[in-house]
């Protein structure tokens, strides 16, 4: 398109050249023409008047002839003083050519002529209106014939130009089809112009063709390198590199669900039970590496069975996949796991690892429903003791209401722990870091099956809350903790016990406390009860009556895992806590981390203005603990200060 524009440019040049070429022939033919006329005027009117007087002309009938014929323009005739005898004007308008080219060549000029005997003047100017016309006419001739000349070629190049591009269309169209249709190209392109046309006409583009194809293959695997690490960070687990929840589910519809071929097997799904307390007291760091052990030892375990598959469903849950396994070598999968789980405990000082619900897979076996089932499964493996396993089988669902199968079991462990006391009471020390402060120890509490091995705690307290269960879990920990510091005669020390916001907002635990209380006073002065910031914004009121009870019995409050909710002044100034313990999640990191600084630095001067002690929970290292003591907070506590003891 851009050359045919240049052709046209040129061609209109090319007409405004012809134009004014012959434009200028035309006026100078013009300019001699008019000058060959006046010499053969001055002539003939030179003969005319030689040998004549002015006596020997009859002025009347000269100035007549001279008046009816168009020769002249002007005719003056003067004496042989100058005086002017008389004067004829026929001035008649030149068409605009004609004046342009006069204006321009000055061809038509006044001419003199004398008489032999002197006493004769002439001035006269020729009339060159007939040369005019006759100029104008040649100009539009030039015109015409220069504009038919430009026009014909300008149409020729229209529709050669539209025919060319149009044959090229078609020819890059069909080398296009060959390329698409023939050309998944592992030859050249060359090759598959099969056509005697597109070897003739397709030619030339061959190369070009060539290098697109070469391009478009880098480009497509380029493109095939970039889906595949896109692939990879969408299905892969950033912190054990297994497959995640995503390819997890791929997998099962592929190669279980939507199977051609009749296929069984098991599946496991393993909870790590500890994650959300190491997290808390030991830092995000050791929560992932806690994560990669345990994946480490399923993946060695699953490893030993044919075609096995494990994925990250989530923080805390994995998935085993075990084709052609049945349930009873299931159970040995089961053992080995808790085995290395019950090693990798003790190695780490932890309550518990993990548990395992085991449930077994058909083809056409909708995913939901599985995951519900095993679901189930490992509810049952989480009421029995740490690391345990539950095997789910089709007969245990026939002969028990599956959806209810799991709680009822929880309910009847936690009745079990609430009628024998089976707890298991340890203590973590703050470490005030003032002179005059006064800190406390967090007694923990661990729960036992009747077999005398640990429950997974987490689960337990999280079973305990959604049966509704809490608060006699809460009345067991607050009798046992008093029992045992009456028997160990600590009556002396400060100890801090937890209480879930359920119990807290619930009217009849808070009587039922304060009259326990009551009942040991001096005890009750020692006691700090610990509630979570977020547990205590859930009904302001009733946070502030429990507190307003602890206060009257003498005892003190802990806001704990504070910096979690919304926090503000108001919030002090009605609660009136006497400590808050920041979240670990603000002491993780903490000298890197300016924001968090700031914001506890904020946090310490709002508290200490209006006499609230400030801890630091979840401190593991040395460089942490010295800024917590450069942001003046009164005291720390975590793994790098004291691990969990026995009372």
């Amino acid at each position: 398109m851009a050359g045919f524009k240049k052709l046209i440019l040129i061609q209109i040049l090319s007409w405004l050249a012809c134009v004014a070429v012959g434009s200028y022939f035309i006026a100078i033919s013009f300019n001699y023409t008019v000058n060959e006329a006046q010499k053969n005027a001055q002539a003939t009117v030179q003969n005319y008047i030689d040998g004549l007087t002015l006596s020997d002309i009859s002025t009347n009938n000269f100035k007549r002839a001279i008046t009816n014929n168009d020769t002249f323009a002007n005719f003056i005739l003067r004496d042989n003083q100058g005086a002017e005898v008389f004067k004829v004007t026929h001035s008649p308008a030149l068409p605009f050519i004609a004046e342009f080219v006069q204006t321009n060549f000055n061809s038509v000029r006044p001419q003199f002529v004398s008489g032999s005997n002197t006493d004769i003047k002439v001035e006269f100017t020729l009339n060159v209106q007939r040369f005019a016309h006759l100029l104008q006419s040649a100009f539009f001739i030039i015109v015409l014939v220069s504009t038919f000349l430009v026009l014909i070629p300008m149409a020729l190049m229209k529709t050669l130009s539209h025919r060319v591009n149009k044959r090229i269309s078609m020819d890059v169209a069909d080398v296009i089809d060959v390329y698409i249709n023939q050309n998944q190209l592992d030859h050249d392109l060359e090759v598959s112009l099969d056509t005697s046309r597109l070897k003739s006409q397709g030619k030339s583009l061959v190369p070009s063709f060539n290098r697109l194809s070469h391009f478009l293959k880098s480009k497509n695997e380029d493109l095939q390198n970039a889906a595949l690490t896109i692939k990879h960070q969408a299905y892969k687990d950033g912190v054990t590199d297994l497959g995640n929840r995503n390819m997890f589910v791929e997998y099962y519809e592929k190669n279980i669900e939507n199977s051609e071929k009749s296929t069984f097997g098991t599946l496991a799904l393993i909870r790590c039970s500890e994650l959300q307390s190491i997290n808390q007291t030991r830092g995000y760091q050791k929560g992932d590496e806690y994560i990669k052990g345990v994946a480490d030892i399923i993946k060695h375990i699953s490893g030993t069975y044919t075609g096995s598959q494990v994925f990250r469903l989530n923080s805390s849950d994995f998935v085993a996949v075990l084709p052609n396994i049945p349930l009873k070598e299931a159970e040995r999968f089961g053992e080995n796991l808790q085995s290395r789980f019950t090693q990798y405990q003790q190695t780490q000082e932890l309550s518990s690892v993990a548990n395992t619900g085991i449930v077994g897979y058909e083809k056409a076996k909708p995913l939901g429903e599985l995951l519900s089932v095993v679901d189930n499964a490992m509810s049952m493996a989480q009421s029995k003791h740490a690391n345990a396993w539950h095997v789910q089988r089709e007969s245990d669902l026939i002969n028990n209401v599956s959806a209810g199968f799991g709680n009822q079991n929880w309910r009847k462990v936690i009745n079990e722990v609430i009628e024998a006391k089976r707890v298991h009471l340890v203590m973590q020390n703050i470490m005030p870091l003032g002179k005059n402060i006064k800190a406390y120890a967090e007694i923990q509490v661990r729960f036992k099956t009747e077999d005398n091995q640990m429950l997974p705690t987490a689960s337990f307290l999280a079973m305990a809350e959604k049966l509704d269960m809490a608060i006699e879990i809460d009345r067991l920990i607050i009798d046992s903790s008093l029992e045992k510091i009456k028997s160990r005669n600590l009556s002396e020390k400060f100890f801090g016990l937890n209480v879930t916001p359920s119990s807290a907002h619930n009217d009849q635990f808070v009587i039922w406390l304060e009259r326990r209380l009551l009942k040991d006073t001096h005890i009750a002065s020692k006691l700090v009860f610990e509630v979570s910031e977020f547990g205590l914004q859930q009904n302001i009121k009733a946070s502030k009556r429990f507190i307003d009870m602890i206060h009257r019995v003498g005892a003190r409050i802990t806001v704990e895992r504070f910096g979690v909710g919304l926090t503000s002044f108001k919030f002090f100034r009605d609660l009136k806590p006497d400590f808050i313990k920041m979240d670990a999640s603000y002491t993780r990191g903490l000298e890197d981390d300016k924001n968090n600084q700031y914001f506890m630095r904020l946090m310490v001067d709002l508290a200490h203005r209006i006499g609230v002690t400030v801890f630091a929970e979840g401190v593991e290292s040395q460089e942490e603990k010295h800024i917590i003591e450069t942001l003046c907070l009164d005291g720390v506590q975590g793994y790098y200060i004291e691990k969990p003891k026995d009372i």
